[in-house]
């Protein structure tokens, strides 16, 4: 028993690293990357250019004016055949205005249909970037938590493993265990070292995707503290959710407007074989006026003519060598993808959706039961190590119980992020995920003890110390 005391106290102590002074908050992770992440940006911008589809529909309704002007001015000499010498000047102005206005053009009364559907999916497309960034931040937030609470259990497993080395060298030296114990605790020893190699190397990049969409590096973070609460889905029906979700799901919304939209080119591009009917009105004006020099005759010329011209213009399309026809198969074709598009989105909404949901009530089941595993594994390692004391259990007996203590901790936190992840996927597949939602959790973050300390804290209270 004193041997597990100065065990635990030299975990204790080793990874007994002070909290940081200010650890960053989920909310301030968002924050952060709501100001410097590209890909939402990128969707503010689309959604920015989107908007303009109506403005442009909407001015091909409108008249349409047009001013034209000209000015010129010339001097022309010579000798003409009869050596009679002429010189002309002149100089002329014209300049004319038109309006036109269309009556009817079947392509831009579709345009403009098309035009408020473009902009209603740009609406969709973006509110699902902002909930897409939600779920970016919190998963890439628990990744780095997952990735330290790993790293950190290896560490604790790998000092207690080298503890358990220097003991079994010890009891070697005096004769009272065999070299297979050391040997096997040496093996195991330079296993948790290239364990904790990899882990380090997993940290890293989780760091580096979150810098990738914060545009800095974040060493400490917030964490659910111990009190932090599995609620169940409101409501807690399966059904309920996938019928919301097939309503309201913001990437369905916008598959079902790609459809409309196809549908709708159609018929835009059977505007090939309907007739148009414009007005336009046209005013003209030119004036010259010069002289001219011929021998001893001068000829002085100064015109201006005016004119006013309205008219109806009827354009019927007859054929055009099959073009409008391809257009239109071609229409068609892509109007039958979009359908496949709506199917697939469908199915795989729904399948999120009660994916999501399952994962939430089962998460809440595996996390009850992990902590439960906790405290069965933290009693198996006292009565391994109390065994191996008395020489009833292998020192391999205590590694692997020690080993599944750290696993056991490291999977309860583990199953808890995956809570929070399944819990703000199901709201992404309802469509109705908001920036509350991950306040709500934020209130439940707070500057945690490491999951060193929590271990040692865990192993010291099962072994009464």
């Amino acid at each position: 028993m004193k041997n597990v005391n100065k065990i635990l106290f030299l975990i204790s102590n080793i990874f007994m690293i002070a909290s940081p002074a200010y650890p960053a908050s989920l909310l301030e992770i968002y924050q952060q990357a709501l100001q410097a992440d590209p890909k939402i940006h990128e969707a503010e911008a689309k959604h920015l250019a989107s908007l303009e589809a109506i403005p442009q529909a909407r001015s091909v309704l409108m008249p349409q004016i047009q001013f034209r002007g000209s000015l010129d001015d010339s001097n022309n000499q010579g000798l003409r055949i009869i050596e009679q010498t002429f010189d002309q000047n002149s100089n002329s102005k014209n300049w004319g205005i038109s309006l036109s206005q269309s009556i009817f053009r079947w392509d831009q009364i579709v345009n403009l249909k098309r035009a408020e559907k473009k902009v209603a999916k740009a609406e969709a497309i973006r509110e699902a970037a902002q909930q897409d960034l939600i779920i970016r931040v919190t998963q890439r937030y628990l990744d780095i938590l997952s990735s330290e609470d790993q790293l950190t259990s290896l560490q604790t497993n790998s000092e207690a493993i080298a503890r358990q080395l220097e003991q079994a060298k010890n009891k070697f030296d005096v004769g009272m265990i065999a070299i297979t114990d050391v040997q096997e605790s040496q093996a195991a020893y330079d296993q948790s070292v290239a364990n904790i190699i990899s882990a380090k190397r997993v940290l890293a990049t989780a760091r580096e995707s979150m810098r990738e969409i914060t545009g800095q590096y974040i060493k400490e973070l917030n964490a659910p503290d111990k009190n932090f609460p599995l609620l169940e889905p409101t409501p807690n029906s399966e059904e309920s959710w996938v019928n919301l979700s097939l309503r309201q799901n913001l990437n369905l919304i916008a598959s079902r407007l790609d459809e409309r939209l196809a549908r709708d080119e159609i018929s835009f591009r059977r505007n090939g074989y309907y007739p148009s009917l414009e007005l336009v009105v046209n005013k003209n004006s030119s004036a010259s006026k010069g002289d001219v020099l011929a021998g001893n005759n001068i000829n002085i010329f100064d015109n201006t003519n005016i004119s006013d011209q309205i008219s109806l213009q009827f354009t019927l399309p007859i054929f055009s060598g099959g073009y409008n026809t391809s257009r239109v198969r071609e229409a068609i074709y892509l109007h039958r993808a979009s359908r496949e598009q709506l199917q697939r989105i469908t199915r795989e909404t729904e399948r999120k959706t009660r994916d999501a949901y399952l994962g939430v009530n089962s998460e809440m089941s595996r996390v009850k039961a992990l902590n439960q595993a906790v405290e069965s594994s933290q009693m198996a390692l006292q009565a391994t190590q109390l065994g191996y004391e008395v020489g009833t259990r292998t020192i391999v007996e205590v590694l692997n119980s020690q080993f599944s203590l750290y696993n056991a901790i490291t999977n309860f936190y583990q199953s808890r992020y995956s809570y929070i992840m399944n819990a703000l996927k199901l709201k992404q597949s309802a469509g109705i995920l908001q920036i509350q939602d991950l306040e709500m959790i934020d209130k439940w973050l707070s500057e945690r003890a490491t999951p060193e300390d929590a271990q040692a804290q865990r192993l010291k209270s099962s072994l009464n110390l």
